[in-house]
């Protein structure tokens, strides 16, 4: 009898196993549309235009009046950042926009490197292209497609850029030389934004996919974090086999795994798969990931169900002020569209309230205890002309209220409800994780959803924003699992 139970449970166990194992999937490689209108026959132009940053005296002059009409309301006492941010030190800031910043010298800062323009699905996409000044004899670069989040943008990549390109000339060995194109998410500054509804993360890697075949690159590495890494991760499972390999810097994962560690890892770490570091960046778990993400999450709520609501709160008010310039057509992402102009949106309209909203991020998302400092610690890490030139690739383009969207396309349906959250990724994988992301995602967790990591790394410091608060840590970080990876 007992032989039969045995025999028994370890042909269930068998069959239970056969059926629940891993299987490589990928996801369905389909096509897209998203420009204005239908699809026409004509073939789409693939080539690719050299593009250049401007800006005018008129564009700066619209700026400062605008920056000059701004209302200011007091701050609690002692509020610092837990409020938002703070209004006496986005003084400090509004000063220096308007006083001191230069935008011209931005601009020109940001065409150091060579910027592109091509149409893939109806959208023009905007890209930079950066090759390696010089290479070791015998070698060849190694193609890097880098993608940022929100409110992030390309200009995230300018000071790791040197580091992946050159690393001779900035300290480090010319074992691994990279050729770096960071593109813009379409909507988010140069890219065109969607005309349709239904633009997610998906199409989004398809059509970077076909930025790198247009670019000669048959297999390639890419990075990512914010957006970036669900994009980067999408890549690897729409088309694995060109795919060398993926680096990432954060991890959307959730399972009922994840799960039962994060409610029972404090007693029972050890045994589900934790580190002590793990347990010091998770516990307590009340306090570093419940109320933290409460406090980081309500701008999520808000653009992943209704992203254009908030524009109509600061058309009313401007319609009554006779501040609303007539509405012509231009699209968000035409130079010369009126920022005034309806349909616009209190972001949009508003440049002290776009740099505030997305200034806030990069305060306590660096380091959630920067809400406990007036200043919210952010030139600790950054500089205000760096934090500002991000703000006015926001403002410059109009492209707010369309990068907002990208969360209701993305989260709107509700989670888990899309086919890639539920498959896991089968290309090389590393992963740096930095001590101040929003929630920390422990080794055993990555390895659920991307069983073919090889590289995790502790990170000494550093936040959200990687590649732009500590960039020789990941460029570091990168060199490091390209190494193992070639080991391999």
């Amino acid at each position: 009898m007992w032989l039969e139970i045995l025999l028994t449970s370890v042909l269930g166990f068998a069959i239970y196993w056969f059926i629940s194992r891993d299987k490589e999937e990928t996801l369905p490689l389909e096509d897209g549309w998203w420009g204005p209108g239908t699809r026409s026959a004509a073939r789409e132009d693939d080539s690719i235009r050299p593009f250049k940053v401007e800006t005018s005296d008129e564009e700066i002059h619209d700026l400062h009046q605008r920056i000059d009409k701004f209302r200011f309301t007091p701050p609690l006492e002692d509020s610092c950042f837990h409020y938002g941010f703070n209004s006496n030190y986005l003084k400090k800031v509004i000063s220096y926009w308007r006083n001191e910043f230069d935008w011209k010298k931005q601009v020109e800062i940001l065409n150091r490197y060579p910027h592109f323009k091509t149409k893939i699905e109806g959208l023009d996409i905007h890209f930079i292209h950066v090759k390696p000044p010089q290479l070791p004899a015998g070698h060849t670069p190694k193609p890097l497609l880098m993608v940022h989040g929100w409110p992030g943008s390309f200009y995230e990549f300018y000071k790791i850029i040197p580091l992946l390109t050159d690393p001779k000339n900035h300290g480090l060995s010319d074992e691994h030389v990279f050729e770096v194109i960071c593109p813009s998410i379409p909507g988010y500054g140069f890219s065109e934004a969607s005309s349709k509804k239904g633009f997610n993360s998906v199409a989004t890697a398809r059509i970077f996919y076909k930025l790198m075949l247009r670019l000669g690159f048959q297999e390639f590495y890419i990075q990512g974090g914010d957006w970036g890494s669900l994009i980067c991760t999408n890549m690897a499972q729409l088309v694995p086999s060109h795919v060398k390999g993926l680096h990432l810097n954060m991890a959307l994962v959730l399972s009922n795994f994840s799960t039962l560690t994060l409610l029972l890892g404090q007693r029972f770490g050890r045994f589900l798969g934790l580190t002590e570091r793990d347990v010091e960046l998770l516990y307590p778990v009340k306090e570093k990931v419940f109320y933290s993400l409460m406090r980081e999450s309500g701008y999520m709520h808000i653009q992943c169900t209704k992203p254009d609501t908030v524009e109509l709160v600061n058309i009313l008010v401007r319609i009554f002020t006779s501040e609303v310039r007539p509405y012509h057509q231009h699209g968000p992402n035409t130079p010369d569209a009126p920022r005034g102009s309806l349909p616009g949106s209190a972001l949009n309209d508003s440049p002290v309230g776009l740099a505030a909203y997305i200034l806030e991020k990069f305060s306590t998302w660096t380091n959630t205890e920067f809400r406990y400092l007036e200043d919210g610690g952010l030139e600790r890490k950054f500089s205000l002309d760096d934090l500002l030139t991000n703000v006015m690739l926001y403002w410059t383009t109009g492209t707010i209220i369309s990068s907002q969207r990208f969360y209701k396309e993305n989260l709107g349906q509700g989670w888990m409800t899309q086919k890639h959250e539920r498959m896991k990724v089968y290309v090389p994988t590393g992963f740096s994780a930095f001590p101040f992301e929003l929630l920390h995602t422990p080794e055993k967790w990555v390895r659920f959803k991307y069983p073919k990591l090889i590289s995790y790394s502790y990170m000494v410091r550093g936040g959200h924003f990687a590649a732009f608060e500590e960039p020789e840590l990941l460029a570091q970080d990168i060199r490091k699992f390209l190494s193992v990876l070639e080991r391999q």
